[in-house]
C-alpha cells in the first residue's frame, strides 16, 4: 500500500503541482508525485504527511483529503501495489528541499504536465494529477475550497483568479462578485481595503473565509459549447 500526494497551489496566477524527480528505480530520473509506502504503524493520512515532508520539505496543508484509489495490476513494475491519492491545497509553498528519494523537487505548471511532453510522469501519476485537478474544479463549484488557495485574507479579485486558473477561462468580475457576496457563508468582510494596483482603480475590499464549507448555491463553471 502506498500514498501519492497531489499538492496544488497558485504561482503567478497559474495552477501548479508539486513534483519530485525520482532518485531510485523504477523510473529513476523521471518526475513523479511525492509519496511512498505506508508504514505498518501509521494511518494513511499520517503516511501522506510524512512522505510529503521527507521528500520535499513541505508540511501538508490543513486541507488534505483523499481523492482516489489506484490499483491497476501493472501500475508498478516491482509488485502489485495499490495507491491512495491525497489532494493538498496550499496557499503558499515554503522553500523546497529534495529528500533522500528525490534528486530534485519543483513546482510545475499543471498545463505543462497535462498538455505537453516536458514532464513525463512515472507510474500512473499523470492520471492521478488529472483526477486531482478535476476534483478541485468540481469542488470549486460546490464548496468554499477556493479560499484555501488565498486565505486567510483576500480580495474578490484574488479569489476570482483561483477559479479562472483552475477552470482555464475568464469570468465576468461583476457577475462573480454578485455571486460570491450573495452566497450565504462563503466570505465575510473584514472592513479593510487594499490600495489600488499599478493600473489604478478603486481600493480592493478585503474578505476572510466564511463559515460555510459547502455552498448553498453552486458557483457553476462555464460550459464550453459542443
Amino acid at each position: 500500500m502506498t500514498v501519492d500526494i497531489v499538492v496544488l497551489t497558485l504561482v503567478d496566477e497559474r495552477l501548479h503541482v508539486l513534483l519530485i524527480k525520482r532518485a531510485d528505480e523504477p523510473y529513476a530520473g523521471r518526475w513523479a508525485l511525492p509519496g511512498g509506502f505506508v508504514h505498518e504503524d501509521e494511518s494513511l493520512e499520517q503516511a501522506a504527511r510524512r512522505e510529503l515532508h521527507e521528500e520535499t520539505g513541505v508540511d501538508a496543508a490543513p486541507h488534505l483529503e483523499q481523492c482516489g484509489a489506484y490499483g491497476t495490476p501493472d501500475r508498478d513494475p516491482r509488485m502489485r501495489v495499490v495507491s491512495i491519492a491525497y489532494l493538498a491545497v496550499l496557499r503558499q509553498v515554503p522553500e523546497l528541499r529534495a529528500g533522500t528519494e528525490a534528486t530534485e523537487v519543483a513546482l510545475v505548471p499543471v498545463a505543462d504536465v497535462l498538455t505537453t511532453r516536458r514532464f513525463p510522469l512515472a507510474f500512473d501519476h499523470r492520471r492521478i494529477v488529472e483526477d486531482g485537478v478535476e476534483t478541485v474544479r468540481t469542488k470549486l463549484e460546490l464548496t468554499s475550497l477556493a479560499t484555501a488557495f488565498v486565505g486567510p485574507e483576500f480580495t474578490l479579485s484574488e479569489l476570482r483568479t483561483v477559479y479562472e486558473s483552475a477552470w482555464g477561462t475568464e469570468l465576468d468580475p461583476g457577475n462573480f462578485r454578485r455571486k460570491v457576496l450573495s452566497t450565504d457563508g462563503f466570505v465575510e468582510p473584514t472592513g479593510r481595503t487594499r490600495p489600488p494596483g499599478p493600473d489604478g482603480g478603486k481600493p480592493g475590499e478585503v474578505y476572510r473565509p466564511g463559515r460555510a464549507a459547502n455552498l448553498p448555491a453552486p458557483v457553476r463553471r462555464p460550459r464550453k459549447a459542443p
